[in-house]
């Protein structure tokens, strides 16, 4: 009875709820700085709740499809909050997709892996992880990214970066037809080589955490899970004219709202990996970073093509010269790093600097 209790007083828990009712009161309406606010910490909050739900989930059915659910959850988070912001039809939506995504990118392969790296090597000296299941990971983040944001940027089909009708269409499906490939092969063809790594070299199977959730605790998480993420979507309509205006404001460029919504989305994602390269599972943390990426571009491209039909104005995905070489320059270190199967803090600072690189380029282009 006191674990019932706690689980329905815990902040994860009534968090959502609350959040809901805030949406009720602040939907359709103009708010003030002070109105804003709140619901910026109750988004905020509420981002975590989900992604909390996410792992008790993810706990439930055991790696590697643990990583699965949360990446997912997350790409979820951040396709709601694309297609709301592009829907608000705000200055620069044409490139708000593209913006988000790139920014998603960087920030799993450079940020969460050079952070994980970073952490793991510290404490053990040495991280190690499968190269097989983190290069496949990796190749498939790269082809992904070159179809869908390279290649925009060299057709001539339309006069900007931006594909014509077919060619979306096929980005798409292209986008649609890796994911589900490569969700076969971390959970079915090639498991074992997305599980942690022990001392042996070996994968492990067994989960060194606490037991895993009851099966009812796991499908309670499920429907709050749920709830969160419809009311972020919502949350993040009533405050992306806030999110655009305070960028202007800090004198920022209107694209920085694509790193602003990435940073916020992939924030509980870091953690999550964080904690894991601490415990020595950085295999989970790359599962993370990577399976973040890959469902990043893999999921938003084809929602985003979807939307479009109806949303006004072009939908440029292509990146410019500065992004292709900071892209370029990510996918190579990311090889050297990927390959060896074990990684040093040296590997987790050069992707840390890459990240830096990209985020003050990102405010000073």
């Amino acid at each position: 009875m006191a674990t019932v209790r706690s689980f329905v007083t815990s902040w994860t828990t009534v968090l959502p709820v609350i959040a809901v009712v805030l949406l009720v009161l602040t939907w359709g309406r103009e708010l003030g700085p002070v109105p804003v606010t709140i619901v910026a910490l109750m988004l905020a909050g509420t981002v975590l709740a989900a992604v909390h739900h996410a792992e008790v989930v993810a706990h439930r059915v055991g790696e590697p499809f643990g990583s699965l659910v949360l990446a997912v959850a997350v790409t979820v988070i951040e396709v709601a909050l694309i297609v709301t912001m592009m829907a608000s039809g705000g200055e620069k939506a044409d490139t708000l997709a593209r913006d988000t995504v790139f920014a998603a990118v960087m920030i799993t392969t450079n940020g969460i892996v050079g952070l994980s790296l970073l952490i793991g090597a510290r404490r053990y000296g040495e991280t190690r992880f499968h190269p097989e299941g983190s290069g496949a990971a990796l190749a498939t983040v790269a082809t992904l990214a070159g179809l869908s944001l390279v290649l925009p940027t060299f057709t001539t089909s339309r006069p900007g970066p931006e594909f014509s009708g077919p060619q979306l269409t096929f980005a798409a499906i292209a986008s649609l037809v890796l994911y589900a490939m490569f969700v076969l092969t971390q959970t079915v063809r090639h498991r074992d080589f997305f599980l942690p790594v022990g001392a042996d070299g070996q994968a492990q199977d067994e989960d060194r955490h606490a037991a895993p959730p009851a099966r009812r605790t796991a499908l309670v998480s499920l429907v709050l899970l749920l709830i969160a993420l419809v009311t972020v979507v919502g949350l993040a309509k009533v405050e992306s004219p806030a999110i655009e205006t305070g960028v202007r404001a800090a004198g920022l460029p209107q694209s920085f709202v694509g790193v602003v919504i990435a940073l916020l989305v992939l924030a509980p994602e870091t953690l999550a990996a964080a904690r894991a390269a601490r415990h020595d599972r950085m295999q989970i943390s790359l599962n993370l970073s990577y399976g973040s990426a890959i469902a990043s571009i893999g999921l938003t491209i084809p929602a985003i093509a979807l939307a479009s039909v109806w949303m006004p104005g072009p939908l440029q995905l292509g990146l410019g010269p500065t992004h292709i070489v900071l892209l370029a320059l990510t996918v190579v270190v990311s090889v050297l790093t990927v390959v060896p199967g074990r990684a040093t803090r040296l590997q987790g600072g050069v992707h840390l600097v890459l990240l830096a690189g990209f985020l003050v380029l990102a405010m000073n282009p």
